[in-house]
């Protein structure tokens, strides 16, 4: 597994993780510290997150034409300045809301030019599927183990500054890293945008399991992902302190590798089910602190938490990149990853507003309740418990020669 590209690859990946493990946690204390509360926190994180989600369809499609790894070159470049941009913002005193906002959205952008790349990139350059995207799952664990503490000491010690600029560093060499790989995939065309989209569509559409989990993921948008960071930070900082809240989101990937590990030895003959039955453990997240329990009893709920996210994640991977056609890989992943995420700037953008009418501790209750209630409708549908370790015959062809 370990060529010189997965090698490339996987280096630009853990170090731009690491960055971007540290976003949330600086983000979180930027703002708060600015007097923008959860509210400010959720509008810069739903900043982010919009465009993303609104463009990420576009993004496959163009991964087709100019081929992944320009693309994605292309994104950190971007992402470099626009997290330089920010370290400036917050080194020269308070920024203004919109200048955040406006930094988080161009970012988002530049993100929804990458993330389709990733899985078509990781099924051309690793023979082991599963196995390359547990080895990553572990690395980005890792990554989201040390970045969330050390934005805590960095955002005490030097300001959130700081912490951007090392964001943008870690972009800078992840497009480095990625321009030295020496995979070769030919653009595939010069299609019509809409007859990409139509044709991604139909491949998308045709996968039940895929648009019934993906519906899953547009309830736990709204009320299970897009409170937690901006409310579980402002109550874990109001009780314990900045330092505390990057030691919870330490827990939570010292979970992701446990979770890592676990995915590198169990190969599960219904990984979908494996992996549901995991995400169950992820409501302890929002649970913790719905019930305003102490900081050790928070960061072993992350843990736990982490792990089960963890492997799901890596079972959900591996289950898409396996099942979809290579050619029709990085436009599915577009409609796959689009539909999971376009609900979550909902949910950060509402969170402080409902927050102040029902309370923080309720809504992150209710986002535990949901997230049980989710998990059993994915247990619940036949065409995921269906889904085995093979391809089927008719989705199962071969990459393209790298």
């Amino acid at each position: 597994m370990w060529t010189r590209d997965f090698v490339l690859f996987f280096t630009a990946r853990t170090v731009s993780m690491l960055g971007s493990a540290m976003m949330p946690v600086a983000t979180a204390l930027g703002m708060h510290d600015a007097g923008y509360g959860a509210t400010g926190v959720g509008l810069a994180l739903a900043a982010w997150m919009v465009p993303m989600a609104g463009l990420i369809l576009f993004g496959g499609v163009l991964m087709d034409r100019f081929t992944p790894r320009r693309m994605m070159v292309g994104a950190d470049l971007a992402r470099t300045a626009t997290q330089a941009g920010t370290a400036a913002l917050f080194g020269l005193g308070r920024p203004e809301l919109w200048q955040v906002v406006a930094l988080s959205a161009v970012a988002g952008a530049a993100a929804a030019m990458y993330t389709p790349g990733v899985a078509g990139t990781i099924s051309r350059i690793a023979a082991d599927v599963q196995r390359a995207n547990a080895t990553l799952r572990m690395s980005e664990a890792i990554m989201q183990l040390l970045g969330p503490g050390l934005a805590g000491a960095l955002v005490g010690l030097a300001g959130v500054g700081v912490v951007f600029a090392a964001d943008s560093a870690g972009f800078a060499i992840s497009a480095a890293c990625l321009l030295l790989m020496r995979v070769r995939v030919a653009g595939s065309g010069e299609e019509p945008v809409l007859v990409r989209l139509r044709e991604g569509w139909r491949e998308f559409r045709s996968r039940t399991w895929m648009w019934s989990v993906i519906l899953i993921w547009v309830v736990f948008g709204i009320a299970l992902f897009g409170p937690l960071i901006p409310l579980g930070s402002v109550l874990v900082t109001d009780a314990y302190g900045q330092t505390a809240y990057g030691l919870v989101m330490s827990a939570s990937g010292a979970g992701t590798i446990v979770g890592g590990l676990v995915a590198l030895r169990i190969r599960p003959a219904r990984p979908l089910v494996a992996g549901g039955i995991g995400m169950f453990l992820f409501a302890l997240e929002p649970l913790s602190f719905a019930a305003g329990v102490p900081l050790g009893v928070i960061m072993a709920c992350h843990v736990v938490g982490g792990a089960g996210w963890a492997f799901w994640s890596v079972m959900w991977a591996t289950s898409v990149q396996t099942l979809v056609p290579a050619e029709a890989l990085n436009r599915v992943s577009a409609y796959e990853i689009g539909g999971s995420t376009m609900s979550l700037p909902i949910g950060q953008a509402l969170a402080g507003p409902v927050a102040a009418l029902v309370g923080s501790r309720e809504v992150l209750g209710f986002s535990a309740l949901v997230t049980v209630a989710g998990c059993l409708a994915l247990l619940s549908l036949r065409p995921v418990r269906q889904i085995t370790v093979r391809p089927r015959e008719e989705d199962r062809k071969a990459a393209p020669a790298s």
